[in-house]
């Protein structure tokens, strides 16, 4: 039988992965109706478009509220489109808050509801879990210590390990990045990551910035700005009130891996882009600033349960790389940090020997045990043993 799956991405990184794993299906059962929620590379992978991805990048506590009734919205007419197609099974790429309250409403009206990437839950409003069990049939988790997080609430959760570990060799050349990048200097060369975000990026500018200023002055750095898009660079020197070449940065658009490669050092905004350095062997330092309305009232509400907020300090289950959040996070603070990374070279081959160990942990085809799940499931289903 000739499946009909409704599917629904996120951000970009969630973009990537469904198309990864919507070529897997495709592969795996040819034929297969393909309709959703895309970005560019889904689109490229034949999913149809209904919506496009760049209708969910908002991000924040009091950030959302502005973009609330139109998401609703985009779920509503989701749905509905989805259940008059007819698809016998819904898959959500990460974007929870949007991707579970539309599996829970699809669940009710018979179709196979899946989740693929787990809301933090680990660190951030715990008392999603039950939840988040009650709206899903099955949940692919990238990292293996987040199945049994929901352990007894009777939702089928499996790990299927991390697309970045699957597509980041375990010895990255190092030589090769920076000769692509036409690094030649002797002098220590690091990777500053604002953010991918236009509000990240305006909160952390004029930090990164001064922080670059201080690493060029005490040790000749050669600082890179990686940035997701062109325009970001406005963006940067209008928060930071000047251009990044004027505070001696070299700007990198488009090349955050290959630039993490390259790097001695990472000084990068909490994200997945501290999971691509972890796995690209670089050492860290991980800051982040909120809004202020927001860090509060997640502060004021006991939102964050975790100890870390960094995917390699949570993964390692130990304080790996420096965490520096808020008002903790200083320009000075961070150029600190930097320097007793560059002059602790025991502490260096120590986080990297970590880093391999995470790697194969994690390295384990992603998409072909994502694809192999989704439909072994939606088979089960059509036979009626879902729960077996």
């Amino acid at each position: 039988m000739t499946p009909k799956l409704a599917v629904s991405a996120g951000e970009r990184s969630g973009d990537d992965l469904a198309a990864d794993v919507v070529g897997e299906i495709a592969r795996r059962a040819p034929g297969a109706e393909l309709f959703g929620l895309t970005g560019p590379q889904m689109h490229a992978a034949g999913v149809e478009s209904l919506a496009s991805i760049d209708a969910l990048n908002v991000m924040g506590l009091f950030e959302v509220v502005r973009h609330v009734p139109g998401l609703f919205r985009l779920r509503r007419g989701l749905k509905n489109e989805f259940l008059a197609r007819g698809a016998a099974g819904f898959v959500g790429f990460d974007a929870p808050d949007f991707n579970i309250g539309l599996a829970r409403s699809l669940k009710a009206r018979g179709v196979r509801a899946v989740q693929v990437v787990s809301p933090s839950v680990w660190a951030w409003r715990r008392y999603r879990v039950a939840r988040i069990a009650r709206s899903l049939d099955l949940l692919l988790t990238l990292f293996p210590f987040e199945p049994e997080i929901f352990s007894g609430t009777g939702l089928n959760a499996r790990f299927i390990g991390h697309p970045l570990a699957d597509a980041l060799p375990l010895a990255p050349d190092r030589a090769a990045a920076r000769q692509a990048l036409a690094l030649d200097s002797g002098d220590p060369v690091i990777a500053l990551l604002p953010g991918s975000r236009p509000g990240e990026i305006r909160r952390h500018a004029a930090m990164v910035a001064a922080a670059a200023e201080r690493l060029a002055a005490e040790r000749n750095a050669h600082n890179m700005l990686l940035l997701a898009e062109t325009g970001h660079r406005r963006i940067f020197a209008e928060a930071a009130g000047r251009d990044p070449a004027d505070s001696g940065m070299r700007v990198v658009v488009g090349a955050t891996r290959q630039g993490l490669v390259a790097a001695d050092l990472a000084l990068a905004a909490s994200g997945t882009v501290t999971l691509e350095a972890l796995l690209a062997k670089t050492p860290m330092v991980v800051f982040y600033r909120l809004a202020g309305s927001t860090y509060q009232l997640a502060r004021g509400l006991r939102l964050v349960k975790s100890r870390w907020i960094s995917l390699p300090n949570v993964l390692a289950r130990a304080a790996l790389v420096p965490e520096r959040i808020q008002y903790q996070a200083t320009a000075e603070r961070l150029a600190a940090d930097a320097c007793a990374w560059l002059d602790d070279h025991r502490r260096r081959d120590d986080f990297m020997e970590t880093a391999r160990r995470i790697h194969v942990q994690l390295a384990c085809g992603a998409a072909a045990n994502a694809a192999e799940a989704i439909l072994r499931d939606l088979d089960r289903a059509r036979r009626g043993d879902a729960g077996a």
